[in-house]
């Protein structure tokens, strides 16, 4: 019926399209929908149903919006009584005051200002909905309702129905407190701005009366104002320094916060001091002023360091988050939380595996690639073991669930992800390695300032001590790395390269050894049709045959072949074998050569396919009316300019090697074609002997690994580097340090260069501020650091570690 729809819809002419267009969508009304009599057409039944609601409940000012959904509503038309279990609450709903509940969903198909202003109108369509806020950019809706009113499950129906259909999402409660953690930083800034600016004010006026003369009653009422304002930014936005500075302390582990928070006491102690005795130079411009531009510092590395996905969330995102349970004659949605061993799963074509089990009725096809890296689907009957996050590509299943959860082998993947995670050694950052020795250094020259000073003047040997510490502040050393990798991650991100964290990039500076996945990193990661030899008038019937079938032999002959078919009658599937049927009055059979001799047909043998393909390739044989007339290669193929690649980063000194789950021959001829040399490739690799093998290299020096599955993950996270790329699993891509967001390898070798020309830009930083720090501290053994001068430097050396940051080529898309 779909079948003949489709063509009938397709054979409607252009004028019956113009005629009328769908009430809803404006899109042209298909000839089998249109109906003469009716006041307005529809394109479909989800267009129907979506333009009664939204005239139901008053919202046709939606109409009025000149960017609105440009295509037909196809709502799921599920019962979403899933989000009404107590399972689905405690993972995903949150109680708020007054009885009232929220929850965030991700909304499907959600894309402009028509979209949120549908979305956030629920309030007036449901009773008991109070809020309902989009996130447009992250598709993320955010509800407030009262659960004694009404579920959830009809807050989630009346979305699909619009078009939207719902999926939980469980980052709720992280966002929440990250969103708490954010607001507290960016108050402790703006207080911290504020306070520096009218510092920054006084102090000027301050300096003005040196040059033009100043009443000592004003010098001491602006010192006194600058003691005052100053205060609050020392004990509450700097508080945040003395207690970092304060734990490393306790822990003998020096960082960067100490010298800051040296230099921040002592320039406010003897500022306040010398206040109260109205005598000698006070630093409050420069210690309000190093406060804030430190706060931005730290703000912007958090922020760049934040990390895209919890570990915690990988099972859940992965996985389904329902499923489909059989009770006696009846089948039920439940959450997959609820799925217990014993439970009977109808799994149905194209959906995604719940949890681990055995096959109890049915035959098909599993897509094992993200999970175990096998490009070809594994045939799967009665009494086969299938697991967790495959996809069944062919006729409905029923499995009884064997394993759920984290015991699953999905689940045990992802804690072996979450541990190496734990176990990796978070890398010190240069400024932070240096710490001890620049204290000592600083505390040294103080001394030396001090010892200097004292015969000639107590009173100057404190001035210039002080003024040391505080002018020697390592301001611009500090802001040098967490600067230049925050603009440096926000220019990879603008190229499609998402860097998690300036660590990968110190580690992807050198070069080392690199891994790389073969399905999906290396090459496309689907079948397509890499050969063919046959004639031409066959595709036709081959496609006849092939549009009825979801496998992705199937799929891979309908993207080669952009063409019209006739239609086929009497089609017959058999999994794992191939298909056949009747197209035009012609018998055809398409699939394995087994299966084409077992249908009567002759000729597989025939010394015009006997030469064999390559490892890499699949034959499929076509018979027409008993005959065997053309034969097709179908593989993985590799992506473009992969080779290019290599041999760009075998020449940079990498070292590169193939670890897949592949078949051994698949990956053999893969790296044949790469110029890779045996000893740097091996396949049939499981997840576990994956994680191994990096973990093994991780001892001998850093090691990068490239991949797209859940096979990978656990791989990635035992890595130096990992790195997912475009079109992996979500626990490949939560597990990864970066992720690469445009197809192929050229990403990765701009993302080594940019790598190196930051670390180059860091070191350019931070012996900028070394040199700096050396002037000053000679200018303060002098004598000659007045205020004045401390407060020009201070600020110059950090707003020049800034713009250098800033200008710096790091991602600009060169890969020299």
């Amino acid at each position: 019926m779909a079948t003949s729809l489709s063509a009938g819809a397709l054979s409607a002419g252009p004028a019956a399209a113009r005629a009328a267009a769908c009430a809803h969508c404006a899109l042209p009304v298909p000839e089998g929908f249109l109906e003469p009599a009716a006041p307005r057409q529809f394109c479909c039944s989800g267009c129907r149903t979506a333009w009664s609601i939204i005239h139901e409940h008053g919202l046709e000012d939606y109409y009025a919006f000149a960017e609105r959904r440009e295509g037909p509503v196809l709502a799921s038309g599920r019962s979403f009584e899933e989000f009404d279990h107590d399972a689905f609450h405690a993972l995903y709903v949150r109680p708020v005051t007054g009885g009232l509940v929220e929850c965030d969903l991700y909304l499907e198909r959600v894309h402009c200002a028509s979209c949120v202003w549908l979305v956030e109108k629920v309030p007036l369509a449901i009773p008991g909905v109070l809020r309902a806020d989009l996130d447009v950019g992250r598709a993320l809706a955010h509800l407030v309702w009262d659960p004694a009113k009404t579920p959830l499950s009809r807050i989630a129906r009346f979305l699909d129905e619009l078009g939207y259909p719902p999926h939980p999402y469980r980052g709720g409660k992280a966002d929440t407190l990250r969103r708490a953690e954010d607001r507290a930083a960016l108050v402790r800034i703006g207080i911290a701005g504020a306070i520096a600016a009218n510092v920054m004010m006084i102090a000027l006026a301050i300096y003005a009366g040196w040059f033009g003369g100043m009443d000592p009653q004003f010098q001491r009422y602006f010192r006194w104002w600058s003691f005052l304002l100053t205060t609050p930014a020392v004990l509450w936005p700097g508080r945040v320094f003395f207690v970092s500075a304060w734990g490393a302390i306790r822990h003998r582990a020096l960082h960067m916060d100490v010298p800051i928070a040296l230099a921040i006491g002592v320039g406010y102690g003897r500022g306040a001091w010398n206040t109260v005795r109205d005598a000698g130079p006070i630093y409050f411009d420069g210690v309000a002023t190093l406060i804030f531009l430190l706060l931005v510092g730290r703000f912007l590395q958090q922020r760049a360091q934040r990390a895209a996905a919890d570990s915690a969330e990988l099972l859940f995102s992965l996985a389904p988050s329902t499923a489909r349970v059989v009770e006696g004659d009846d089948v039920h949605d439940v959450p997959t939380q609820a799925v217990l061993p014993g439970a009977l799963l109808d799994v149905r074509a194209g959906d995604t595996l719940a949890a681990d089990g055995v096959v109890t009725s049915g035959a098909s096809s599993m897509d094992l690639s993200l999970l175990t890296g096998e490009s070809r689907p594994v045939a799967v009957a009665v009494g086969a073991s299938v697991f967790a996050g495959t996809v069944n590509l062919g006729a409905p299943l029923r499995v009884r669930v064997t394993v759920a959860g984290e015991q699953s082998r999905l689940g045990r993947i992802l804690k072996d992800v979450e541990e190496s995670a734990r176990r990796r050694a978070p890398v010190v950052r240069v400024a932070d390695r240096m710490a001890g020795g620049f204290i000592a250094v600083v505390v040294g020259l103080a001394a030396v300032t001090f010892a200097l000073w004292l015969r000639r003047d107590s009173t100057a040997a404190v001035d210039n001590a002080i003024a040391m510490l505080v002018v020697t502040c390592p301001c611009a050393l500090a802001l040098a790395t967490p600067l230049a990798i925050t603009v440096a991650i926000g220019r990879a991100a603008r190229q499609g390269i998402l860097v998690k964290g300036g660590d990968a990039l110190e580690h992807l500076a050198r070069p080392g050894r690199l891994i790389l996945d073969k399905t999906g990193t290396l090459t496309e990661g689907r079948m397509a049709l890499v050969a063919w030899d046959g004639a031409d008038s066959v595709r036709a019937l081959v496609l006849a045959l092939e549009r009825h079938s979801r496998h992705p032999v199937a799929a891979a002959f309908a993207r080669a072949w952009d063409a019209d078919a006739p239609v086929a009658n009497d089609v017959r599937e058999v999994i794992g074998g191939g298909i056949a049927g009747t197209v035009g009055g012609r018998h055809v059979v398409v699939g394995s050569a087994a299966f084409v001799a077992a249908n009567g047909a002759h000729g597989v043998t025939a010394p015009r396919f006997a030469a064999p393909l390559d490892d890499a390739l699949t034959p499929v044989f076509v018979a027409v009316d008993g005959a065997v007339v053309a034969r097709a290669g179908l593989g993985d193929p590799l992506r473009a300019g992969t080779r290019a690649a290599i041999d760009a980063m075998r020449a940079d000194g990498w070292h590169v090697s193939i670890l897949s789950g592949d078949d051994p021959r698949v990956v053999a001829a893969t790296a044949r074609a790469l110029g890779i040399p045996e000893s740097a490739f091996r396949g049939g690799a499981t997840p576990e002997e994956k994680r191994a093998v990096v973990e093994a290299a991780s001892r001998e020096g850093p090691v990068v690994m490239v991949g797209d599955g859940v096979n990978d993950a656990a791989a990635i996270a035992a890595a130096t580097v990992g790195i997912g790329v475009r079109g992996g699993a979500e626990a490949c891509l939560a597990a990864a340090d970066v992720f690469l967001a445009r197809a192929g390898l050229a990403p990765l070798l701009e993302l080594q260069t940019g790598a190196r020309r930051t670390m180059r830009l860091i070191r350019v930083g931070i012996g900028f501020s070394l040199f700096y720090n050396l002037v000053a501290a000679s200018l303060a053994i002098a004598g000659v650091m007045d205020p004045l001068i401390a407060a020009i430097l201070m600020p110059l050396s950090s707003l020049t570690v800034v713009l250098a940051a800033w200008h710096g080529r790091t991602f600009t898309g060169a890969t020299s």
